[in-house]
């Protein structure tokens, strides 16, 4: 007699394996082995291979929400920390995997995604539904980005940087090129949130006043109080002709007289 919890059992064991070892390296021998069930309890539920390839990208989907998405909700309820919460959580798979196995929806984008429209159909639904999450959190408003900013396109740009964060540190062997790849998402939101604050500055009544009393800049153009007002320049353009042949009379020497003037005869 099969039951629903049989069927449970058969998608988490073939989720699992396709995980570990691929689609196509993973017998039905194994899943059964695996699962503890018989034949005739897979095949009551999925009449071919294929069938349970489908049925395991169905429960990905479904189970994304609380397996995936709700341990970083639970860890901050700030929109962009949440982010780095789910790539974080990442990350602590690919160490205790030894930077193996990698995105189990991922694996199975590249595995089989070009041989089934169907199959191709489902991937790109739980990619959809990954982005959809993520780009709900980013639109709440406490997320401080900048009104310009696509969400759901930032979301995408989120998954991507996950996506081939992932496959470099399989590819390389540890978990440095994931950490690089975190990074620079991190200084891109860092600079986002910045360009925000410019956009919206702080009310009044948040602005923090500085230390100590302020000075105003003495006026250039006005004498401090006491101080004998400036002699006018001959080159500037505002002189008067009155104030230039004054200062002119001043810069004559003192000491030349006038010569007397002669008698005429």
């Amino acid at each position: 007699m099969t039951t629903p919890d049989t069927k449970s059992r058969i998608l988490e064991v073939a989720f699992q394996l396709f995980h570990e070892q691929g689609y196509h390296a993973t017998g039905i021998s194994t899943i059964l082995r695996e699962a503890g069930v018989n034949a005739g309890s897979l095949y009551h539920f999925f009449p071919s291979k294929e069938a349970l390839l489908i049925g395991v990208l169905e429960y990905a989907l479904s189970a994304m929400s609380f397996v995936v998405m709700a341990p970083a909700e639970a860890a901050t309820p700030d929109p962009v920390a949440r982010v780095f919460a789910l790539l974080d959580w990442y990350r602590s798979n690919m160490n205790s995997w030894g930077c193996k196995m990698g995105c189990p929806i991922g694996n199975l984008a590249l595995e089989v995604s070009d041989n089934d429209a169907g199959v191709r159909t489902l991937i790109d639904a739980n990619f959809r539904n990954w982005a959809d999450h993520v780009s709900g959190w980013l639109h709440s408003d406490s997320a401080d980005l900048p009104a310009s900013v696509n969400r759901r396109q930032l979301a995408y740009f989120v998954l991507t940087v996950m996506e081939g964060g992932i496959m470099q540190a399989r590819a390389a062997g540890n978990i440095k090129p994931f950490d690089d790849s975190i990074a620079q998402l991190r200084a891109y939101f860092d600079a986002l949130r910045t360009l925000a604050t410019l956009e919206h500055p702080p009310p009044p009544d948040r602005i923090v006043p500085s230390a100590g009393p302020s000075r105003s800049a003495p006026n250039p153009t006005r004498p401090a109080p006491g101080a004998a007002p400036p002699r006018p320049s001959l080159s500037s353009p505002g002189a008067t002709r009155k104030a230039r042949r004054k200062a002119q009379k001043k810069t004559k020497p003192e000491s030349r007289t006038r010569s007397p003037r002669r008698n005429r005869r």
